[in-house]
């Protein structure tokens, strides 16, 4: 299998002045057209749709309200996609336009058809470009990020790389702009706290994210086994030679242990609807042992939730030690927290498990 997500940013396509970079757009999709000539399945998650939207609109910086975020996007996705449909025609090639939203992601069932469609879609060559449906979306506006929607794609069609074409070369050991002897980072083997702590949070005129959202979505890719690429977006022909072997950027070493699809979905697209806290003894039977959680084990129950939601496991300390899909609502798991599992059944009148979360359904974060 040879599946590539690659994830463009809005400052690499447009700018708040002029719109759309539409010599930008043809080059990029030159570049891809040689892949997928290769033999690569391609899917483009792409931003630029608010950033064509302020061009039209004569706006000068980003917009501040989600409606004129929305209004802007609903401009700018016709230019967008158009633009694609154009550049990508020159050398054959057919797209799709495929708007997500992130209770997609969020619902098991929802999740599967998604992937259905895309894969279905590579089935017949076609290159799926995919953008957050800004148009509908106020949660995805106000804190999401398209690299944090590649991450999710990549692990959604099990691709074997994710590449995030940047302004800047790669990940380097200090911010480039303000220190012109900070080095590229050619090679990242591990993604640490002190790592992503080094790295800016703040993005472009027309673009959300910074660095700081790239190492987030690299993290969660090379944990489902997914090789991570950044490269500069403003060089034609990188790609290609990255892929003959001519190292560019910086690469993310996938872990070896990859999570199955289930449990990738369950670490990383479910959304926790509460928390429970488990005592020092849950903690090492989740950690070391392997084990399921059990009632006995639950110190406090935090939110609403119901039988089938993903919650969150916290250790005495607040930590997040966990992440799974209950056995209970959260009024039941508060009525049988501490107790063994023979008691279930008397307290409740009744008894879907033994196990508050079952390690099948259970991921360590």
């Amino acid at each position: 299998m040879k599946r590539l997500v690659v994830k463009i940013g809005s400052n690499i396509l447009a700018s708040g002045k002029d719109g759309l970079d539409t010599k930008r757009i043809s080059s990029i999709a030159a570049d891809m057209a040689e892949l997928h000539d290769s033999g690569y399945d391609l899917v483009l998650v792409s931003s630029g749709a608010i950033a064509a939207g302020m061009g039209k609109l004569g706006l000068k910086e980003r917009p501040k309200t989600i409606k004129l975020k929305q209004a802007a996007a609903a401009v700018g996705q016709s230019s967008l996609m158009w633009a694609y449909e154009k550049s990508f025609g020159e050398y054959g090639k057919k797209v799709a336009q495929v708007l997500l939203t992130r209770d997609v992601f969020a619902d098991r069932k929802k999740y599967i058809n998604s992937k259905n469609t895309l894969l279905t879609l590579l089935s017949y060559h076609i290159i799926p470009i995919i953008n957050e449906n800004d148009t509908v979306s106020t949660d995805e506006i106000r804190f999401g990020d398209n690299d944090f929607l590649a991450s999710l794609v990549a692990s959604l069609i099990e691709a074997e790389r994710l590449i995030i074409l940047s302004d800047v070369e790669g990940l380097y050991t200090e911010d480039p702009k303000k220190n012109e002897r900070a080095e590229l980072m050619s090679v990242v083997k591990e993604i640490t706290p002190e790592l992503i702590s080094r790295a800016g949070s703040v993005g472009s005129v027309v673009g959300t994210g910074g660095m700081y959202s790239k190492l987030l979505a690299a993290q969660r890719a090379v944990n489902n086994g997914i090789m991570v690429h950044i490269l500069s977006g403003r060089k034609r022909g990188l790609l290609k030679f990255h892929f003959e072997g001519k190292h560019q950027g910086t690469v993310f070493q996938p872990k070896r242990e990859k999570l199955s699809s289930r449990k990738g979905w369950i670490a990383y697209g479910s959304r926790s609807k509460g928390s429970i806290v488990i005592d020092e003894g849950a903690v090492k039977a989740l950690i070391q042992g392997g084990k399921s959680l059990l009632p006995s084990g639950i110190l406090t129950v935090e939110g609403n939730f119901e039988t089938g939601d993903a919650v969150y496991c916290l250790d005495p300390g607040g930590n997040r030690i966990a992440k799974g899909l209950v056995n209970y609502s959260s009024s039941e798991i508060d009525r049988i927290k501490g107790k063994r599992t023979t008691e279930i059944e008397k307290l409740l009148g009744y008894k879907y498990s033994d196990e508050a979360i079952h390690r099948d359904n259970l991921v360590l974060l």
